[in-house]
């Protein structure tokens, strides 16, 4: 048994008045995924402000990418 069929069958088993309160914690760690995701994205962002290597602006092309990692397009 999975350990989401077994968090189901615990939850199948709970009674009715302790629904509301998981349902708060499950909420509270769904949010919780959404803040370290916004909080990774606001890193990267300050990185890549805070980076003063000079060729931090140099592009390269789709094609020159694809090729340097070896995909075909």
């Amino acid at each position: 048994m999975s350990e989401r069929e077994q968090a189901k069958s615990i939850i199948d088993q709970l009674p009715e008045y302790k629904i509301s309160n998981l349902l708060t914690f499950l909420r509270g760690m769904q949010f919780d995924d959404e803040m370290e995701d916004d909080l990774y994205c606001e890193r990267l962002v300050e990185n890549y402000l805070n980076d003063t290597s000079p060729d931090k602006h140099e592009t390269i092309t789709l094609e020159e990418l694809a090729k340097r990692e070896g995909v075909e397009l």
